[in-house]
């Protein structure tokens, strides 16, 4: 299966209070990140992270890890292929010739053949989570898991 995910903050004491998470502290955040994760994701899966990965080893998590760097990624391409990743892209990629992987959302309007999966939004009230052309993958709101590509089908597909 595929799943998506973005904005983990892995070590990031700070998005604590940003995002009012419910975690005692970035440790406690991780460690249930982690848990949440390997829970969801088999080891024969592919993940899709949408930016804002943080301090963290991919290697730790299930599944094939891709990165698509957000504005706090600030490692060179290389170091996160060190980590584990099996790829990292600077630019948003297509999947499937009508999911645009972006970190920050993008314009994309009905009348358009693409929707756009993104995070960086986080849960903030001026987004939807999704709609017929969009689906946020901030952890916020997805459970603070990997969701899968046939959930994010279904929902925009309603």
């Amino acid at each position: 299966m595929i799943y998506f995910i973005a904005d983990t903050h892995f070590g990031d004491e700070r998005i604590l209070r940003y995002e009012n998470r419910p975690f005692h502290n970035a440790q406690d955040m991780d460690r249930e990140l982690a848990r949440r994760w390997n829970e969801t994701v088999a080891p024969d899966d592919k993940v899709y992270v949408l930016g804002d990965w943080g301090l963290f080893s991919p290697a730790l998590l299930s599944g094939t890890k891709y990165l698509l760097k957000g504005n706090h990624d600030s490692l060179s391409s290389q170091a996160y292929r060190d980590m584990g990743f099996e790829e990292v892209y600077d630019l948003p990629v297509i999947l499937e010739d009508f999911w645009i992987l972006s970190h920050q959302p993008l314009y994309v309007c009905e009348n358009m053949p693409y929707a756009n999966l993104f995070g960086h939004v986080h849960a903030s009230p001026l987004y939807r989570t999704y709609s017929s052309q969009h689906y946020c993958v901030s952890v916020e709101r997805t459970g603070y898991a990997p969701v899968s590509f046939e959930e994010i089908k279904r929902r925009i597909q309603e």
